[in-house]
């Protein structure tokens, strides 16, 4: 299997302070051929107005991930954390039990610019968590490991058996697809062009696949990319 999906055929809601594209149907956007992929529920592409943001708001039983890529986010919760995550960071929330959160864009000045990823927990009621990943430039040369079920290395901690990996290499560079037999892959480029079994991609495009059908990509700009290993 692979599927492209394409960035102008996203959903779109423009709220005025909120510019957002969603992957898969989302709030009043629905198409019943595109729900999800495997355990991953959301990827909403946001653009945020300045000193904007989402009022305090209800989760539950839902993995939430966010992903900056301009700009700053005003986050708080009910669990008691507070914090401003910048460009290049992922926070990340296990909604679990229930929680309530804003974020708001931190600048009075300039639009924040994020990806926001659901993925569907595989077990319900667990007990709500927080975790933040951070970048140290060795993401630029090959895939780094951002949030898996098990914690590994400085990744968040997600209730689910998936991996999300970011790379943000140069133009000309080669990257191996880490996704092995028997699992599944969803590659969104955040920014820049690619190209990938033959045609080119272009930031906000998606694409599904299972695992051994795509084996390697190429930056033909430099560029962010988001890979999801899937059960």
């Amino acid at each position: 299997m692979f599927s492209v999906r394409r960035s102008p055929e996203r959903g779109h809601a423009n709220h005025g302070w909120l510019d957002s594209y969603h992957t898969f149907s989302f709030a009043d956007y629905h198409d019943p051929a595109h729900m999800g992929f495997r355990s991953l529920r959301v990827i909403n592409e946001d653009r945020i107005e300045a000193g904007q943001g989402f009022g305090t708001h209800p989760h539950r039983d839902m993995e939430i991930l966010t992903y900056m890529l301009e700009g700053e986010l005003a986050h708080r919760d009910s669990m008691g954390n507070g914090r401003i995550i910048k460009r290049g960071e992922v926070q990340g929330m296990s909604a679990g039990t229930g929680i309530t959160h804003s974020e708001f864009n931190a600048s009075r000045e300039h639009p924040a610019h994020l990806l926001q990823i659901w993925i569907m927990p595989h077990t319900r009621n667990v007990t709500p968590s927080y975790g933040e990943w951070y970048p140290n430039g060795s993401e630029k040369k090959n895939w780094t490991l951002v949030a898996s079920e098990d914690g590994t290395g400085a990744s968040i901690r997600i209730h689910q058996d998936a991996k999300m990996y970011v790379a943000m290499p140069e133009a000309g560079v080669t990257l191996d697809i880490p996704i092995a037999q028997g699992r599944y892959g969803w590659l969104q480029v955040a920014s820049g062009d690619i190209e990938l079994n033959g045609g080119l991609l272009h930031a906000g495009d998606g694409v599904s696949f299972a695992g051994g059908d795509v084996k390697t990509l190429r930056m033909l700009s430099g560029g962010e990319v988001l890979l999801f290993d899937l059960a």
